[in-house]
């Protein structure tokens, strides 16, 4: 018998997916690339257990990108080669985007299921675009990560993978606020019921 969910503290998902990344960052500073990567595998599987422990589920998001994490940094400090932790950000971008597009191919807007309760209603076709968006986003991420880390220095790319994947990021999702709010208003005018004599 598989356990219950339980309802998450409102802090845990920022935890999970913002606190490695944050340990990245204070690790490079510290200590260099090596020990950052070590360090942010190490926080990233700490992360899934604390979602385990207070929520009996773990998240899938967090899942693969642990995964992605555990296997390319792994590889990093075992022939220390930082190539490996660099290409980190452009595997997982690739791997959301395969993930989203096979399901726009078999008719199944994945981003429904995972986001639906989140936000407010909209129409299959609506929620089709909208995963397609976010699937052109993480290949564009993906090509944005291989451009900075093969041109540019260590401490640039760093910088990019802690602030500027994550500000683009949050500045995509302001960017799809109109969208949502215009294809939730289509869909509540949709689902009214007709006037008498209309």
């Amino acid at each position: 018998m598989s356990p219950t969910p339980r309802a998450a503290p409102r802090w845990l998902p920022v935890a999970v997916d913002y606190g490695p990344l944050a340990i990245f960052f204070l690790a490079y500073v510290g200590a260099g690339l090596m020990a950052a990567t070590a360090a942010i595998i190490a926080a990233s599987l700490i992360g899934l257990a604390l979602a385990w422990t207070l929520q009996r589920r773990v998240p899938l998001i967090p899942l693969l990108t642990a995964a992605v994490v555990a296997v390319f940094g792994g590889l990093t400090l075992w022939l220390q080669d930082e190539t490996f932790i660099k290409m980190k950000p452009t595997i997982v971008q690739v791997l959301f985007a395969a993930i989203l597009l096979g399901g726009l191919a078999l008719d199944r807007p994945l981003l429904k299921p995972l986001l639906g309760r989140m936000m407010p209603p909209m129409s299959d076709a609506a929620w089709r675009r909208f995963t397609l968006r976010y699937a052109l986003f993480f290949i564009a991420m993906a090509l944005l990560n291989e451009l900075v880390w093969r041109t540019q220095s260590t401490e640039l790319w760093v910088t990019f993978k802690v602030f500027g994947l994550t500000g683009l990021t949050f500045l995509f999702i302001l960017a799809q606020m109109p969208f949502i709010t215009r294809e939730s208003r289509l869909a509540g005018a949709a689902s009214k019921p007709a006037a008498p004599g209309d």
